[in-house]
């Protein structure tokens, strides 16, 4: 299949530290002079960063290329190479055929010119006949939505109505390759929808896409390959959710893990100490971040010191605003019973398609009932935590949506739908 964008070996390098006079004075010159004699730095030396570091990448005509990583790893300053707004340090790209971007708010559009002055100059600039712009100018602006403002300097527009123009304009003027950062984040979920939309049109069409998104459920939906940025170079390149998954589990990291060395350390009293926690997938290994598809393991050692009360173990589950989504304990036939003295472990499970997405932290803990309350011998606030994630396969309690569904719980319902007339 042709290649539509070839990058060899692209290398940026900026340099950080203060801009230079275009003269030096003699007592300048001295000064660091004498600062290298005596082995001290030079105020002034500036530090070098390499934003891009030998990237190689061939994109075909018709894929969908998603580029993920953090914030700083390289992947605006590639785009911007891409679109020639910035010239790499080393190595060269090759872009065959029209290209069309969404870079940043305010890229692209003079401020001072209305809505419609500037959908006939960004396609004046792709190379289009006035013609061929009028003949899309209708379609354009009803995607968009700011018919109303069409006439109005795009100065005055709000930061959302900027974006959703300029990624009106940049998809609908027919370029062969499509480039698109971050700033679909501006836009409300259903434009958010309907522009992904557009992009798998264009793609069906034999159009070259390429996105850059902290939405993983958008790359995982719309792309049909995916590279992962680290530090300015390619950390991986191959199937959406191989990548995506790897990035999670590199950028979200969390403490899904703890223990105590021995009794003496380990919170607790008398009778019980709580040992250790730590999440499990099904095979008991532990985890870091979690499919919201599968059973997630909360696992809890402890030890009991002596005959009492029966000891169980409990757990609260909180989301990232520090919400309960809910208090979970062990209530089997061993309540019953006295506690026996010795070390135990206890899992419990919390079902797939039950939590939302993001950060859930957990407070593990061992307890006795007394009457109706709940004593705690043994526990930790913030025990561990974990990432859930949604690969964006379609058979999530999501579905096929790509926005954020709000609440501490997401869980996937059986529904019954009959006809009534």
């Amino acid at each position: 299949m042709p290649v539509a964008i070839e990058a060899q070996e692209l290398s940026k390098l900026y340099r950080l530290g203060q801009m230079q006079a275009a003269y030096g004075t003699l007592r300048d010159s001295t000064s660091r002079l004498a600062a290298r004699l005596a082995g001290r730095a030079d105020p002034d030396e500036k530090q070098e960063i390499w934003a891009l570091r030998d990237v190689s990448f061939n994109v075909d005509e018709g894929e969908v290329l998603g580029i993920v990583g953090r914030n700083g790893a390289g992947k605006s300053t590639l785009l911007k190479v891409l679109t020639r707004i910035t010239t790499p340090t080393k190595g060269r790209a090759i872009i065959r055929g029209r290209v069309g971007s969404l870079l940043e708010v305010g890229t692209g559009f003079n401020p001072e010119l209305t809505g419609r002055e500037n959908i006939f100059l960004n396609g004046s600039i792709l190379g289009m006949k006035r013609r061929e712009i009028q003949g899309r100018f209708n379609e354009i602006v009803d995607f968009s939505g700011v018919g109303k403002f069409i006439d109005t300097p795009v100065k005055r527009y709000s930061s959302g109505m900027y974006v959703r123009l300029a990624f009106s304009v940049a998809a609908h003027l027919e370029p062969d390759i499509l480039l698109v950062d971050e700033v679909l984040a501006v836009g409300d979920a259903e434009f958010q929808q309907r522009s992904l939309g557009r992009m798998e049109a264009l793609s069906g069409t034999g159009r070259t896409v390429l996105f850059v998104s902290h939405n993983m459920q958008a790359i995982n939906q719309l792309c049909d390959r995916v590279i992962l940025l680290d530090g300015g170079k390619v950390v991986e390149d191959g199937d959406p959710s191989a990548v995506v998954t790897h990035y999670l589990h590199s950028a979200l990291s969390s403490g899904s893990q703890i223990s105590w060395p021995d009794d003496a350390s380990a919170p607790g009293d008398d009778l019980a100490r709580l040992l250790s926690a730590r999440v499990v997938n099904e095979d008991g290994e532990a985890l870091e971040t979690a499919d919201v598809r599968r059973p997630i393991g909360i696992e809890i050692g402890f030890r009991v010191l002596r005959e009492g009360p029966p000891v169980f173990a409990k757990i609260k589950v909180s989301d990232n605003q520090g919400a309960i989504a809910f208090n979970a304990m062990d209530v089997s036939a061993h309540w019953n019973d006295h506690s026996v003295p010795g070390r135990y472990v206890a899992t419990g499970w919390i079902p797939g398609n039950l939590l939302n997405e993001g950060r859930v932290s957990v407070e593990a803990g061992v307890w006795t009932l007394h009457g109706a309350k709940l004593l705690p011998h043994g526990h930790r606030y913030d025990a561990v935590s974990f990432y859930v994630y949604d690969p964006g396969d379609g058979d999530s309690a999501r579905g096929r949506f790509v926005g954020q569904l709000r609440g501490v719980v997401r869980p996937l319902l059986d529904w019954s739908v009959e006809r009534v007339d």
